[in-house]
């Protein structure tokens, strides 16, 4: 829904009221209200006497003071210097009067950066149920922290060791024997299957013994698969050179030695 055009200024009292209005809402930056009463009126002449005026009286504060006074607020509510940075840079203030304020009032207040990112995740997270290491540096880098402040914070956290990745969280859902079938399925061997596995953090401890079974039931058979693998390519196994090339492929999907040998033919011992 397109938004109603404003009224437009008669006088220059007109734009003091509308000023006054804004201000009465909340904090503003010179750029910000000079925004707003652009909307009000074309006469810039008019728009400059009344921001002039308003900082003259302290309605309206300079970028510095206004900065200073963003910087306090915000790191009290335990915000990081990147986000303070970013928040300010969206509202006109210029780069040299945001690095300046930040820099005074850390000075000021003393603020530890590490010790206030340490404080806003034992704050945010009582335990890492629920959440992934993902998350988390997602959330505290929004909040204007630093990687080295975020490993810094989970250092100190008595619940770090309980934090883990997305991957393992998924891993924790996987079914070993689905999975087995799946990537043998994809012609991939064994040694290949378990280093994917690994990868993506399953828990492959009784590996051995699924692909055991799988193979009692012949859910999977290797010998098979390595020669339906080889078949898929134009090798030509009198070339030295090609059954050379041909070995190294087998090899690379997974299989062993005994079922590469087998593939290839009984004179190839």
């Amino acid at each position: 829904m397109q938004r109603p055009p404003l009224r437009q200024a008669k006088t220059i009292d007109n734009v003091f009221n509308s000023a006054y209005w804004h201000l009465g809402q909340q904090d503003f930056t010179i750029n910000e209200i000079r925004t707003k009463l652009e909307r009000k009126t074309e006469n810039q002449q008019w728009i400059e006497t009344v921001l002039a005026k308003l900082i003259e009286h302290g309605y309206l504060k300079n970028d510095n003071d206004f900065a200073i006074r963003y910087c306090e607020m915000a790191f009290n509510n335990e915000l990081g210097t990147s986000a303070i940075r970013r928040k300010l840079q969206l509202r006109g203030v210029p780069v040299t009067v945001i690095d300046t304020a930040i820099e005074q009032v850390m000075y000021e207040q003393k603020v530890d950066a590490f010790a206030m990112a340490t404080s806003r995740l034992l704050r945010r997270f009582v335990n890492f149920y629920g959440t992934s290491r993902e998350k988390v540096y997602t959330q505290m880098t929004t909040k204007g922290f630093s990687r080295a402040e975020i490993d810094h914070a989970l250092a100190q956290h008595p619940e770090r060791e309980t934090l883990r990745s997305k991957l393992a969280i998924k891993a924790d859902k996987v079914d070993l024997t689905t999975e087995i079938i799946k990537l043998f399925n994809k012609g991939k061997g064994k040694t290949l299957i378990l280093q994917e596995l690994k990868q993506r953090l399953i828990d492959v401890s009784d590996f051995e013994d699924t692909v055991y079974q799988l193979t009692l039931t012949e859910d999977v058979d290797f010998y098979q698969s390595c020669k339906n693998e080889l078949a898929k390519k134009r090798y030509d196994l009198s070339n030295y050179k090609e059954k050379s090339k041909a070995y190294a492929y087998l090899s690379r999907k997974g299989f062993g030695s005994d079922e590469i040998k087998e593939a290839m033919g009984p004179d190839d011992d």
